[in-house]
């Protein structure tokens, strides 16, 4: 015989109305009554139906959150800390009270797959949306984003941005964590800049993205302020954001001006490629030349050197993200942060000989 939901209340010694409470975890129960009902459920082996409780609710259990690449550490990074807040933390029981299900959802980045996604999640009526990495400066994308977002959030779906900047309305986002990259990156440009470096190659992302927007323009602006613009165009390459892209970008940079002394690269694994190209010309790193990535990546100290790079705070800014798509958190102001990022000086730069 199927168990019903009033069978449940019954158990338990309370309405359906506070069954269904408890279960879906959208109002204030005392903790003994909870804890009544969460024993009768485990007692009578209570199933919910997902469908049924996904109709009768303005939203389900479901928390998507959307990354370019789960194998890339700084995804890996924020998703597993919204995870945490989605799903957690739990009484240890193994019983579900109110905790959602966080599904990541990968990208690839491409902008056709993130609003597949987005579609899907709002078929499902979920909870909540996490979007994290740099947006695509599409404008066709960006209205067909705006569209999407406005649906899921008129479905009662909280929507928070991390790691990118809002949309130019804003008023589908509960919140947008945007990463200090300009300011980062003009930090990490005039740190080489007070080395001595003049001669300083730029490998950056993907022309399309607003981080790789937003990190170009930190370094050229602090270029500019030391006076040493030159050749800006010529001595930046555009590739993707992995190692093979920073190998194949410096081996570029190195044919077109053969006395740079420093290479920038637009993230810590793109770095790696370009210490590795460096190494395969016979030289050594920073003596003959410095090298500089983004983001501080947990392999970034164990690197030998160990490698100059701008911290971003990504499991703290996924965690918030989490809590804020739970609604265990407060907006920000506006419902806009500007999260600080912090210059960590390492061994992999030095002044240029000579």
């Amino acid at each position: 015989m199927t168990v019903t939901l009033a069978d449940v209340a019954a158990r338990a010694r309370v309405s359906p109305a506070t069954v269904s409470r408890v279960l879906n975890g959208n109002y204030p129960v005392a903790a003994s009554t909870r804890e009544r009902v969460l024993r009768a459920v485990d007692d009578l082996d209570y199933v919910l139906n997902g469908q049924a409780s996904a109709l009768a609710a303005a939203t389900s259990d479901l928390v998507g959150v959307l990354v370019n690449d789960i194998a890339d550490p700084f995804f890996g990074i924020m998703a597993g800390a919204a995870q945490t807040e989605i799903g957690g933390p739990g009484d240890g029981s193994g019983r579900a009270g109110g905790e959602k299900l966080a599904v990541v959802c990968n990208t690839g980045g491409s902008p056709a797959r993130e609003l597949t996604y987005l579609t899907l999640l709002q078929r499902q009526r979920a909870a909540a949306v996490v979007l994290t990495g740099g947006a695509v400066e599409d404008p066709e994308h960006q209205v067909a984003m705006a569209a999407k977002l406005a649906k899921l959030a008129e479905a009662g779906t909280r929507v928070v941005l991390c790691g990118r900047p809002p949309l130019p309305d804003g008023a589908s986002v509960v919140a947008a964590l945007a990463f200090d990259n300009e300011g980062g990156a003009r930090r990490l440009t005039a740190h080489l800049l007070s080395l001595g470096h003049r001669r300083i190659g730029y490998v950056a992302g993907p022309l399309e993205r607003t981080t790789t927007r937003h990190r170009l323009a930190g370094h050229r602006e602090a270029m500019r302020g030391a006076g040493a613009a030159g050749d800006e165009d010529r001595l930046t390459v555009h590739g993707s954001y992995d190692r093979g892209s920073g190998y194949d970008a410096t081996v570029e940079l190195l044919r077109r001006e053969p006395e740079i002394t420093a290479v920038v690269a637009a993230n810590d694994t793109v770095a790696l490629g370009a210490a590795a190209a460096i190494r395969d010309r016979g030289l050594r790193i920073p003596e003959d030349i410095s090298v500089a990535g983004f983001d501080d990546l947990p392999f970034s100290v164990d690197v030998v050197p160990a490698l100059t790079t701008v911290r971003l705070p990504l499991f703290e800014a996924g965690a918030r993200a989490g809590r804020l798509a739970m609604g265990k958190e407060d907006p920000p102001p506006g419902g806009i942060a500007l999260i600080p990022a912090e210059l960590m000086v390492r061994g992999s730069t030095a002044a240029p000989r000579g």
